[in-house]
């Protein structure tokens, strides 16, 4: 009798553990193990602040995306009018496209006067005069030669001095960057001209 009592017993005391482990919401004796380290406090504020900042669905993903990139094109837009190197554009980037930007920048270049002097050499070829409009095709002519001058020294001056200032520097790229920006007018440049006329860069 005594080996039916202890074996019913026994059985009892498996069926109330198995209910302790099948029922999530029984209380955990404190002194029990858990079976996992309990994790620190910061790990577990930055899983919870990770949970929190994950957006919800694909709107607001695409909405915070869309947030993010206006901040960097304003940031952007804000670099190319100071010249702040952290927010350019890749292409503006470094100390060798700044060189370049500072040395078209300090001094006059023929290839700046392209629009207005198109616009003018355009109204004179418009007159009904046949002689005013041999004269516009002169001209026309004559700034076109004069631009191929002043852009082959200013190519020539420019790697001169590039590789003088940067021996060791990656210069691909710097010279036709500079040749674009002299077909800018000055005003309308961006980023903005950091250095006066006749300034050494």
């Amino acid at each position: 009798m005594d080996f039916v009592f202890r074996s019913r017993a026994s059985s009892e005391k498996r069926s109330a553990v198995t209910k302790m482990t099948a029922d999530p919401q029984q209380p955990r004796d404190p002194q029990a193990p858990k079976g996992r380290p309990t994790p620190k406090r910061s790990e577990a504020q930055t899983q919870r602040r990770s949970l929190a900042s994950t957006p919800v669905n694909r709107k607001d993903a695409a909405k915070r995306q869309r947030e993010a990139r206006r901040a960097d094109l304003a940031k952007q837009r804000e670099a190319l009018a100071s010249g702040d190197e952290r927010y350019l554009p890749v292409r503006d980037k470094g100390p060798v496209r700044r060189f370049a930007r500072d040395f078209v920048d300090s001094r006059f270049c023929v290839a700046e006067f392209f629009l207005p002097l198109a616009v003018l050499i355009l109204v004179l070829s418009m007159l009904p005069s046949a002689q005013v409009k041999n004269i516009s095709l002169l001209l026309w002519l004559g700034v076109i030669i004069m631009i191929v001058i002043d852009s082959v020294g200013i190519s020539i001056r420019l790697k001169k001095r590039l590789r003088e200032r940067f021996p060791n520097e990656n210069l691909r790229g710097a010279v036709p960057y500079a040749l674009m920006r002299t077909l800018q007018m000055r005003r309308l440049r961006l980023p903005k001209p950091q250095v006066k006329r006749g300034e050494q860069p």
